[in-house]
């Protein structure tokens, strides 16, 4: 699996396990339940967009309010979502993101892949302010 998309499954949820709503339904009258000739029970409405946000300071509040500065810093989002923050995993997670600079741990390579990461996160559904994509 790869990095990103760990960090996105840890704010979207992992969403390989099936739901209630999405489990296979056996046919009414079939199981003892009521008789086909009642309505079916409506759709579940679709989720709305997952405020990042909100998401990392509830995991941030979980784990005690840890001194990490998610908001910006990749390393300490990584740290915070319980991922291993090495250069390593950095230059690979920059490499899945397309980072073209020097993939030495710079500040420069550390902003890109924050604001790169949430831009990716808004991309695939997530509310993410302007302030941390910019």
């Amino acid at each position: 699996m790869s990095i990103f998309s760990k960090i996105k499954d840890a704010i979207f949820g992992n969403k390989s396990a099936t739901a209630p709503s999405e489990r296979p339904q056996i046919p009414a009258g079939m199981d003892g339940g009521p008789p086909a000739s009642q309505s079916p029970a409506p759709a579940p409405a679709a989720a709305g967009p997952v405020d990042v946000v909100q998401v990392l300071a509830d995991i941030s509040a979980s784990k005690g309010n840890p001194d990490l500065n998610y908001k910006t810093s990749i390393v300490d989002l990584m740290k915070l979502l319980g991922l291993e923050s090495s250069l390593d995993n950095r230059k690979e997670l920059a490499d899945e993101l397309g980072y073209t600079g020097d993939k030495d741990g710079s500040a420069e390579m550390n902003i890109w892949l924050h604001k790169e990461v949430m831009r990716q996160l808004a991309a695939n559904g997530g509310k993410v302010p302007a302030s941390m994509t910019d």
